[in-house]
């Protein structure tokens, strides 16, 4: 098995790699944290791990030379990785915002629409744009929910994380487009969604240690 010829596949595939990466490391940041909100922290977990294994499948998806079957094979999981962490970010949002009940009682509707997402793209030969509109409609009704958060105080850290899924937004709208630059080497679209989600990711955990450690200070 080779490496992919393409300069911008390959550089794809680096960024893909250093995300997985990261989400890897705020994982293993998040679980250490002493949180009385072990329910909210167990579900960051979750949407960290899925999207660290939707990256680590783009990493092979994009940097090696794969025979078609094999390539679409390993789409299957990567689509299902991405339309879950899409669902849980959305209760992530619904349990600072109204409030752990709330959150639990959504969590299976919420995952049968990861999985819906997920049919949707197989009916339909796995056409991206489809999670691109997916992806930006949760993330918009997240962003309400932590601006509101973020403006009333009622959340330590809403304020970054809010900056996290704005920069999110971007990289979708990014991603959906057709840039490309040369920075020492050359990005695609793809590559460039990639650089502006490690920002947003970066981002977004500030803001969720915050938040978690802050629970736990005022529980204590």
């Amino acid at each position: 098995m080779q490496l992919n010829p393409s300069a911008t596949e390959l550089t794809t595939a680096a960024t893909d790699a250093a995300l997985g990466l990261l989400c890897l490391v705020v994982l293993l940041r998040l679980a250490a944290i002493p949180a009385n909100a072990t329910w909210k922290r167990a579900l960051w977990c979750w949407v960290f791990g899925l999207l660290g294994l939707a990256s680590l499948l783009g990493t092979v998806v994009h940097g090696l030379e794969l025979s078609e079957s094999i390539f679409q094979i390993l789409w299957r999981p990567l689509y299902l990785s991405l339309g879950l962490t899409v669902a849980l970010f959305l209760v992530g949002g619904i349990r600072d915002w109204r409030g752990e009940r709330a959150a639990r009682a959504v969590l299976p509707w919420a995952i049968g629409l990861g999985a819906g997402f997920f049919a949707l793209t197989q009916l339909l030969g796995g056409a991206f744009l489809i999670f691109v509109v997916y992806e930006a409609g949760a993330m918009m009704a997240t962003l309400g929910m932590y601006v509101f958060l973020s403006t009333t105080g009622r959340l330590a850290g809403a304020g970054m994380i809010s900056l996290g899924i704005g920069l999110s937004i971007v990289a979708a709208a990014v991603q959906a487009s057709a840039l490309s630059v040369r920075l020492i080497v050359p990005f695609d679209h793809n590559g460039l969604f990639h650089l502006v989600q490690l920002t947003g990711i970066a981002a977004l955990a500030n803001g969720l240690r915050r938040g978690l450690e802050n629970e736990s200070v005022s529980r204590a």
